[in-house]
């Protein structure tokens, strides 16, 4: 029973967007074609090849993994109980996200790179972190 009704709709729906639009598709783009990536904005501009190389890395693992936000998102919507016993996987990966990056970004920071604007990494991080708060709920 949920306590707000329609619950993992609005989940799935976030899972769609933050984990299968912005971090597969985004990052499945990236790995394809990183030049691409950076001319629309997937990807810092200002990168040193230092980071690149980790950003690269990231890129690959979520598109190695980012396929599954699509399908619990779907589920989730469709209201099928393996998506709510699969949720937990966006859940903790978007936590993971929203905290790495934040450190992350504070890093470069603090070493001299600015990469991104301190409201981008607010927002993305809040997005993460929320995202994955309602998506652990729903598989709760």
């Amino acid at each position: 029973m949920e306590v707000i009704p329609y619950f993992h709709i609005i989940a799935g729906i976030l899972i769609f967007i933050v984990g299968f639009i912005f971090h597969w598709l985004g990052q499945l783009i990236s790995v394809l074609n990183w030049d691409y990536a950076t001319k629309i904005g997937l990807q810092e501009k200002k990168l040193i090849p230092e980071f690149k190389v980790y950003e690269h890395a990231i890129a690959v693992a979520d598109a190695s993994i980012g396929w599954i936000y699509g399908i619990v998102a779907v589920g989730l919507v469709l209201n099928y109980s393996w998506a709510f016993k699969l949720a937990w996987i966006p859940g903790v990966i978007f936590l993971y996200h929203s905290l790495s990056f934040w450190f992350w970004i504070g890093n470069q920071n603090s070493l001299g790179y600015q990469t991104t604007t301190n409201r981008f990494r607010i927002i993305w991080f809040l997005t993460n972190f929320i995202a994955g708060i309602l998506a652990i709920i729903v598989a709760w």
